[in-house]
């Protein structure tokens, strides 16, 4: 292994011993220490967040700046520290009631989860209580992956590949009346999406949360974790869709859109606005031999 590789591993063990409030302050130095280091990382959650709220929030934009850092930090707990301590760090939830009445109903569950709050937390908090199986994609540094895969190796919580064969156990997951997770404002590679409106501009989307939402019998649900003041834990939120589905493809992917927007202003502070969500679509190895196609240029 690389020594940054066996420098990152170390320091992400020596990090998860330190108690949730000393990683939260930590968090909120280093998401200031980003922003001033990275000029186009500052300039992107600039507008990204003014463009989602209308209008320049200073007070909004110092928070959010800080809990991008804290959200970054608290990785190493949710991932190294014991299940039990992680889950009991949620100290409250609201809206499980919903999971109690689609498992009542013999419904698959489709929880979407955004970038939003401590978005790690929420599959741990279902594995506790059901099997959940999540859509798994390698982080960038190869050394994160056998922590990652510790930290998601909880419970009653199983992990699907992000590919052809992930998608077909998650659909087989709903098919058994079972539950799936998935993030959905990530932005998917070429032909695995289509442009959709976020916030009012148009976005290169994920097709799949719609797909999945569509087998029959599955229930969609809303998942975040707001990230209390001074680490003193988290409230896990599940929420109700605001909109029915229609079934067609390309206006359910906008109507999770609006779901997923309706969530982020509950606390805006705490989406990861840094995030680059109107970038181009990755190329696949076929895109980048024909270069890329009309369907892929975002509507004027």
């Amino acid at each position: 292994m690389p020594v940054a590789d066996v420098l990152l591993d170390l320091l992400f063990r020596l990090l998860s011993r330190l108690p949730l409030p000393w990683l939260h302050r930590l968090g909120g130095w280093m998401g200031w220490l980003a922003y001033w280091a990275s000029p186009s990382y500052a300039r992107r959650l600039r507008a990204n967040l003014a463009n989602a709220l209308g209008r320049e929030d200073d007070a909004v934009r110092r928070a959010a700046i800080a809990e991008a850092g804290r959200q970054a930090l608290e990785l190493p707990f949710l991932w190294l520290r014991p299940a039990s301590e992680v889950v009991a760090a949620a100290v409250r939830t609201e809206g499980w009631e919903l999971v109690e009445q689609a498992r009542a109903e013999g419904a698959g569950i489709l929880f979407i989860t955004p970038h939003l709050g401590c978005f790690e937390i929420t599959a741990q908090c279902i594995a506790a209580q059901i099997p959940i199986t999540v859509l798994y994609r390698p982080p960038r540094k190869a050394a994160l992956q056998p922590l990652m895969e510790a930290g998601r190796a909880r419970g009653r919580m199983r992990t699907a590949p992000a590919d052809v064969s992930g998608v077909r156990r998650l659909v087989k997951t709903l098919r058994s009346h079972e539950a799936v997770g998935m993030l959905p404002d990530q932005v998917p590679g070429a032909g695995e999406g289509v442009w959709a409106p976020f916030f009012g501009k148009p976005a290169w989307t994920m097709t799949l949360a719609a797909r999945l939402a569509a087998v029959k019998g599955v229930r969609v649900i809303y998942t975040w974790a707001e990230r209390l003041p001074r680490g003193a834990g988290y409230v896990f939120r599940l929420q109700a869709p605001a909109e029915a589905l229609s079934g067609e493809l390309e206006a359910d992917v906008a109507t999770i859109n609006r779901e997923v927007e309706r969530l982020i202003l509950q606390c805006p502070q705490q989406y990861l606005w840094g995030y680059n969500r109107y970038k181009q679509p990755r190329k696949g190895r076929e895109d980048e031999a024909a270069g890329t196609s009309a369907e892929q240029e975002p509507p004027r």
